[in-house]
């Protein structure tokens, strides 16, 4: 996969690397700011006290 993906991404190495940092930052910054408080309303953690 990581080849295939390596292969489709254009430019010089640099570019691609490039490229790649600024998806993964894209998938980071959705994952915390849409995925997880949308599945923090959904999931409700169990009451836990430490005594």
């Amino acid at each position: 996969m990581y080849g295939a993906l390596w292969r489709v991404l254009p430019g010089p190495w640099w570019l691609r690397v490039l490229i790649l940092v600024v998806i993964a930052a894209a998938i980071v910054y959705g994952l915390f700011f849409y995925v997880f408080p949308w599945v923090s309303n959904i999931v409700n953690p169990q009451d836990v006290t430490v005594g």
